[in-house]
């Protein structure tokens, strides 16, 4: 697969004193990105948390639209594409980590795969930059950073510690399902095959369960059927190229699995509404079909 055109956003990149870490002011990020650039959809490969702390705002993640008020928790994986709101609305602190920087812990490959796409946190009251809600603490991370020979070691454990109480952090209703085992394991196989495999009997062979298990699965962490988190995971692939990249819909319909671009266009239009082309438009990107 031809590699996308990611946006001007290589300055967002996690790179100073430790490598594969960053963190500092949400503001401090704009005042270094050209004006314009964080507005438009970009795609980074590294994992971002944000803490607002001032100020009232969107934040749009994966066509997805939050509203950010003091206390609002974003955690951005690699891969998501994203569009932040216009400058100077919201401060706060803006970690971004390298998905290889902390180190492995149980339920480590669960929590930080790219399938695991809880975004938007509501962690609660906010004293001197730490949440009260459940003792997550971006502070600590913060003050080793600033030190004059911060400790990559004690970063990753610090790192870890804030991972998982950010985990803990109460769900939206329509987010409290059950991230049980089978679906993890659908879901990474889902990862590495979506643009080949498009049915449920290929990734129920290859994992060894039956449809049916895989089904039930799927509708028990999701809601959905397995057949329906495919054709999610195909169509959401399809809208982050479609908004962020300049490739032409008919070699996305090709990377994704698709033998004719029209077979493409009717399940984009059938998944979302719209066809390929009028989404370009919709999101600022009208370039070559």
């Amino acid at each position: 697969m031809q590699r996308a055109r990611i946006h001007d956003i290589e300055c967002m990149a996690p790179e100073g004193p430790v490598p594969g870490f960053q963190i500092g002011p949400l503001e401090e990020l704009r005042g270094r990105v050209p004006e314009g650039i964080l507005e438009r959809f970009n795609r980074v490969d590294f994992h971002t948390v944000t803490l607002i702390t001032e100020g009232r705002g969107e934040h749009t993640v994966d066509f997805v639209t939050y509203d950010c008020v003091p206390g609002t928790l974003l955690w951005v994986r690699p891969g998501q594409v994203q569009r932040f709101g216009p400058r100077g609305e919201l401060k706060g602190t803006h970690l971004r980590f390298a998905p290889a920087f902390p180190p492995p812990f149980p339920g480590s490959e669960s929590l930080l795969a790219p399938w695991h796409r809880h975004v938007f946190h509501e962690a609660g009251d906010l004293k001197a930059g730490d949440l009260k809600a459940g003792g997550l603490s971006l502070a600590a991370l913060t003050r080793e950073y600033a030190r004059l020979e911060p400790s990559r070691e004690i970063l990753r454990h610090l790192l870890t510690a804030v991972l998982l109480d950010l985990d803990r952090l109460p769900r939206r209703p329509s987010e409290s399902r059950d991230c049980n085992d089978t679906y993890a394991s659908f879901c990474s196989a889902l990862e590495a095959s979506y643009t080949t495999d498009h049915r449920v009997d290929q990734y129920a062979a290859r994992l060894g369960y039956t449809v049916r298990t895989l089904t039930r699965a799927c509708q028990s962490a999701t809601g959905r059927t397995a057949k329906q988190v495919i054709d999610d995971r195909i169509a959401l692939q399809a809208q982050r190229l479609l908004a962020h990249t300049e490739q032409p819909v008919s070699t996305i319909a090709r990377a994704l699995g698709f033998g004719e671009t029209t077979n493409f266009s009717k399940f984009f239009a059938r998944m979302t509404g719209v066809v390929p082309g009028d989404f370009r438009v919709l999101h600022g990107r009208g370039v070559p079909a």
